[in-house]
């Protein structure tokens, strides 16, 4: 195999592929600093225009930043919709919509200046009336929110004038203006929802203020974003705007991306840039990333509501045995946390509990719990998410090791979200991103009811009284010592089994210059895109 490798000035770690058959290298590249920027590093002499065609896999189920949970819809909303920060991929919260901020000695308030100059897509200037009340909407779990519980710590936000926000706190909340991005919700005009139709009317154009704005979604075949021309950037995007087509799976995408008819791919199955290595003209690029794939144990489901059938599946697992049937070696085993956070924040992997494959003790608890007679459970996978078929029949496997026989149910996005939603997610694969902080990771996922979502229906007491900690502790230290103890538990008695961090694999066409992809998997990189001429 010849291979180059090297951190260029984006710090992504970039691939020369040639007439490789496998492509095995493994890797710890540093999320890229983009000081040169938000989004991503300002070109020298970007070339202005064009239209890039970009493929999907995985079709939104909508594109309101408000009510829809899948990351699927905020890969592509993120350019559409903003925040008063940016999630930048160093782990802090660059100001975006806001302009500068102070926070009071104990922490309480935060007194944020509201960017000047910005206009939403609608033309309207915004103004710090708008940022309170798409705050506000946010966190009113009556609005339906999925993001509310990041946003339950606040008591008040108001506009103290047109450039000023004032943000009030119960405790508190070193995350806070990380929590104040836009992967849920965004700032969008003053009175929005006051429109009952406003949820829908988001799937046929977009109210933000983000660098393009929705031209028309079709579902099952195309999405199309075009230049905000009245973008508060000046000079950005360099793109006249991006056409996404939806594609029905990876085979049809490598198809594309070889006739020329997608200029970028992110590959949902890393291990397909096999079927594109070596094609003249494209050049495929591997990135850190902040996801994770994981299994969820619901509590709400029998029989995993006894921990110690949730314990014996967790001691059955060989997580580098399905990483390698659903990714082969492009991404990284996980103890805890995504990969991008475990050097920070993660429990030490020698130190988590409860790791397999350990088949005889897997088989002792669920002696323990009555069941030496086996038993059977649905597992659910999600259609579009090509990882998970692969990863399915390894699971059935490892799992009838120890008596436990997987029926396998496919579903599409949507029903999995509703399920997601309502807290019935039962014997699941997740595939999900986080920002780069573990409060954020863990605290609306995991901490009981009302104050958390508790999606998995733990209930743990003891390991919510941690969270609650964490997120008000300012110290990164101490910060440490709460998130350790609060990892501890959580592999300790299993509520999800985090699996693996798959690299973020990129294809594009040698005209496609200057696109990074953040490591969320978030579409950002594209406000900084261009074509070369």
């Amino acid at each position: 195999m010849s291979f180059s490798r090297m951190l260029d000035r984006k710090g992504a770690l970039r691939i020369s592929l040639m007439g490789a058959a496998v492509l095995g290298l493994l890797h710890s590249a540093p999320a890229s600093a983009q000081s040169e920027g938000l989004y991503g590093p300002v070109a020298d002499n970007a070339v202005m225009g064009g239209r890039l065609n970009m493929g999907l896999l995985v079709e939104p189920p909508g594109l309101d930043p408000f009510h829809q949970a899948a990351d699927a819809r905020i890969r592509v909303s993120v350019l559409m919709y903003q925040g008063l920060f940016y999630e930048a991929p160093s782990g802090t919260a660059e100001p975006l919509l806001a302009e500068s901020y102070e926070v009071s000695d104990d922490g309480l308030t935060y007194t944020i200046k509201v960017r000047q100059g910005v206009k939403f897509h609608t033309g309207a200037d915004m103004t710090a009336e708008d940022v309170a009340y798409s705050y506000n909407y946010i966190r009113d779990p009556e609005n339906g929110s999925p993001g509310a519980g990041d946003f339950a710590i606040i008591t008040d936000i108001t506009a103290v004038d047109a450039t000023t926000v004032e943000i009030k706190l119960s405790t508190p909340n070193a995350s806070l203006p990380m929590t104040l991005g836009n992967k849920y919700g965004a700032v969008v005009p003053a009175g929005t929802f006051d429109d009952e139709n406003a949820r829908n009317l988001m799937n046929a154009q977009s109210v933000g203020t983000g660098p393009f704005k929705l031209a028309e979604f079709v579902p099952n075949s195309h999405i199309v974003l075009d230049k905000n021309e009245e973008y508060w950037e000046q000079g950005m995007p360099y793109l006249d705007g991006v056409d996404f087509a939806i594609l029905p799976n990876s085979a049809s995408m490598l198809v594309a991306l070889r006739n020329q008819r997608v200029d970028l791919v992110a590959l949902s199955r890393p291990q397909d840039v096999q079927q594109v290595e070596g094609v003249e003209g494209l050049e495929i690029e591997r990135w850190p990333s902040l996801g994770q794939a994981s299994i969820d144990l619901g509590s709400e489901t029998k029989p995993l509501d006894d921990v110690r059938v949730r314990q014996a599946i967790s001691l059955a697992v060989d997580k580098s045995e399905v990483m390698q049937a659903s990714i082969g070696d492009f991404g990284t085993v996980l103890g805890t946390v995504p990969a991008g956070l475990q050097e920070q924040w993660g429990l030490p992997l020698d130190q988590v509990p409860m790791q397999g494959p350990d088949n005889e003790k897997a088989k002792a608890l669920l002696a323990e719990a009555g069941m030496t007679d086996g038993v059977t459970m649905t597992l659910t996978t999600i259609n579009g998410y090509d990882w998970m078929d692969a990863a399915a029949v390894t699971l059935r496997e490892q799992l009838g090791e120890i008596g436990v026989t997987l029926d396998i149910q496919k579903v599409d996005l949507g029903v999995w979200i509703n399920n997601f939603r309502s807290s019935q997610m039962g014997f699941t694969f997740n595939d999900w991103a986080t920002q780069p902080d573990p409060n954020l990771l863990f605290y609306r996922h995991f901490h009981k009811k009302p104050e958390g979502a508790d999606f998995r229906n733990w209930a743990n007491d003891e390991a919510s009284a941690l969270l609650d900690e964490g997120r008000a502790e300012a110290d990164p230290a101490k910060r440490r010592e709460i998130y350790n103890e609060f990892q501890t538990i959580l592999a300790e008695t299993v509520p999800t089994i985090m699996l693996f961090s798959p690299d973020h694999i990129t294809v594009r066409s040698a005209r496609v210059q200057n696109y990074v992809q953040h490591p969320t998997g978030w579409y950002y990189g594209l406000a900084r895109t261009y074509l070369s001429e």
